[in-house]
């Protein structure tokens, strides 16, 4: 339950009956380690609806009493959701907004009001224009002020919400260094609405919006954790695997000026909400035995023994009774032991999860392989969210099938095009000038297309997205490398598709919502080839969220087929590597690398030169695509060793999907 206790002594309740629910029936001491409430939801479509139930039910409440509503809202991908929720309720239930007052957290500075990267246009487009709020009634910071009129502004936009008489809830988002509004790393808590320059790292996260790091403003203008913390209640939102470290930080460890979301510890009216891969860093579900009772699936018990052999730097087989008792898992020996029994459990479900045939092994029994022996040579097909995703992340295993005989067929899902450098562009139409002039023909039509475009280039502002003409040629120079890549690797280009779905081909960075025409894009093609096989990513922290809208399309994709007869004989398989890992305890197939086949790997991945060296969206980090994959693969099979299995070189591992039936 989530309270709201005003000056005037009136009670606000917000309530969340399914969740309240399951707090109470949570015992309080598997959450004993949180100092902030945390509502954790199946998604971020449940958690937000959630919020927007807060936020419509305080605004019914407060209107009935004949006063505003007064909002603080926070702005990028986290709060689409809500708002989204919030606009249906203006239309389908009128929920009016005629007597709200909201105030935003930042903006950018300097930037222009009508830059598409500009938080006014982001509130317009995806809220303000949508319901009927009075103009007067919205308050932003100005990120087109003048220096020296800036901080008069934020004395000015304090002094506003004070007489708009205090906020009465404030949604917050977090970033990544654990920053609320733009307010980084050691901002005191009692710092006001002010200009502050912003950490690199947010910087870096932002890079996707202005099409490069070197584009992002170096300031914002932004609440202060003070000005927050005055807010008669309070709602974080946060979603997805990337925030969940950060979180567990600023929830579970002290209050320090280091993760400016920890000062919410001193709130009396603070809630998190976030969707479970947020929360997958918080005691009670990365380490559960620790807090309580626990239901011992296998895979909790391989999750646990992992986690003592690495406390530990024991291998499997070599951990005691002791060990066991002495780490909070005496329920554990309780309900399963002696050790030697569960060591050999978990190390047999470990051990048969290697195989070097990640389509399964002819002639052989697979009684305890990972995939089945038979159909052989199968069918195999793998979706690239973008052009260069599939040889990041399982570029050996596609070798190893590929030597290994099967048909394997990859499906790119977007053309990837808004991640090409200018300086890339120009140099293929370069080196179009320069054939031009060996085989000796004059193509005048293309000198002065060469001259028009160019000049485009160098006067566009970077902000801006490109022309349908630039995008064709980036495209075309993302096509040209994943051809080259998957030549290197044995796979005909007649089986190589470019699925270009229509959500991503905006030319911008802000992508449409998936639709059915990219759902069916993905069924004709499941249905042209009729895999036995589908390995797909499951590497949902990328900046911009392409994966994870590339991976929904499929997962709606095989809600229409799953019913056909071919699809029976069918298993998908979800693969990571470009931005993260899956954790042993997750893993059903992990396929060991040579040398040889890393250097093979590492080859493919460098047949994307427009990617290579610097890629346009590295994230928060600075590594070669190529490194972090090798690191990647190189630490599961330190782990793989260290736990007593084989040692090999790398690891490619993968998650088995199971699709309701």
């Amino acid at each position: 339950m989530f309270t709201n206790i005003h000056p005037d002594k009136t009670l606000y309740r917000i309530d969340d009956p399914a969740f309240m629910q399951h707090d109470m029936q949570a015992d309080d001491i598997i959450k004993r380690n949180e100092k902030i409430p945390a509502s954790v939801f199946p998604g971020s479509d449940e958690a937000s609806v959630f919020v927007a139930s807060a936020i419509a039910k305080l605004m019914r409440e407060k209107s009935a009493l004949g006063q505003a509503c007064v909002l603080g809202l926070a702005t990028g991908s986290t709060p689409l959701k809500v708002y989204a929720e919030l606009i249906r309720l203006h239309r389908e239930e009128g929920l009016s907004f005629q007597h709200v007052i909201t105030f935003n957290l930042d903006e950018y500075y300097p930037i222009h009001p009508a830059s598409l990267q500009s938080y006014r246009r982001f509130m317009r487009e995806y809220l303000f224009d949508h319901i009927d709020i009075l103009a007067e009634n919205i308050h932003i910071p100005d990120g087109s002020l003048e220096r020296e009129a800036v901080y008069p502004f934020c004395l000015r936009y304090e002094e506003q919400i004070r007489e708009a008489g205090g906020l009465d809830m404030q949604i917050l988002g977090i970033g990544r260094t654990g920053h609320i509004g733009f307010n980084e790393p050691g901002s005191a808590r009692t710092s006001p609405t002010r200009l502050i320059t912003l950490d690199h790292l947010t910087r870096a996260d932002a890079a996707s919006d202005f099409y490069g790091e070197e584009n992002v403003p170096e300031r914002a203008i932004t609440m202060g954790v003070g000005t927050i913390l005055q807010s008669k209640g309070i709602l974080l939102l946060a979603f997805g695997e990337g925030k969940s470290a950060v979180l567990a930080r600023a929830i579970e460890g002290p209050v320090s000026e280091h993760i400016p979301a920890s000062f919410l510890q001193d709130h009396p009216n603070a809630r998190i909400v976030m969707d479970q891969s947020a929360a997958a860093e918080l005691t009670r579900f990365r380490t559960p035995w620790l807090v309580g009772p626990c239901n011992w699936s296998p895979r909790l018990i391989r999750k646990a023994v992992v986690w003592l052999c690495q406390k530990l730097n024991k291998p499997i087989l070599k951990l005691t009774d002791r060990d066991y008792n002495d780490n909070g898992m005496s329920d554990l020996m309780t309900e399963h032991g002696p050790s030697n029994k569960i060591n050999i459990q978990v190390f047999n479900d470990l051990q048969h999860t290697i195989s070097g045939w990640p389509a399964g092994k002819p002639n052989a029994d697979d009684t305890t392989r990972p995939e089945r022996a038979l159909p052989y040579p199968k069918k195999v097909l793998v979706f690239s969210p973008h052009p260069d995703d599939d040889v990041i992340s399982m570029g050996g295993t596609v070798a190893r099938l590929v030597e290994q005989g099967h048909e394997v067929h990859t499906a790119y899902q977007t053309s990837g095009s808004i991640a090409v450098f200018d300086d890339d562009v120009i140099r293929y139409l370069d080196f179009i000038n320069e054939y031009s002039e060996i085989i000796g023909q004059e193509f005048p039509r293309h000198h002065e297309k060469y001259k028009e475009i160019t000049e485009v280039l160098h006067l566009r502002d970077p902000g801006l997205g490109d022309s349908p003409e630039v995008l064709k040629i980036k495209r075309a120079i993302r096509r040209g490398e994943a051809l080259a890549a998957c030549r290197y690797l044995g796979i005909p280009s007649k089986q190589v598709q470019f699925l270009d779905l229509p959500f991503y081909e905006t030319g911008m960075v802000k992508k449409n919502p998936i639709s059915q025409a990219d759902v069916h894009i993905v069924v004709a093609l499941m249905r042209q080839i009729q895999p036995h096989q589908i390995y797909a990513a499951g590497d949902l922290s990328d900046p911009h969220g392409t994966h994870r809208v590339c991976l929904n399309a499929i997962l709606a994709a095989l809600e229409i087929v799953k019913s056909e007869p071919w699809f029976a004989a069918c298993r998908i398989w979800l693969y990571r590597g470009a931005w993260q890992e899956w954790d042993l305890d997750q893993v059903d197939m992990a396929v060991p690398l040579s040398p040889e086949e890393v250097m093979i790997k590492r080859r493919s991945i460098f047949k994307h030169q427009s990617q290579k060296d610097r890629p346009l969206f590295p994230g928060m980090d600075s590594r070669e695509f190529w490194q972090r994959a090798e690191d990647r693969n190189h630490a599961t099979a330190v782990l793989y060793d260290k736990l007593g299995m084989a040692e090999y070189q790398a690891i490619e591992v993968f998650v088995r999907f199971l699709p309701d039936r």
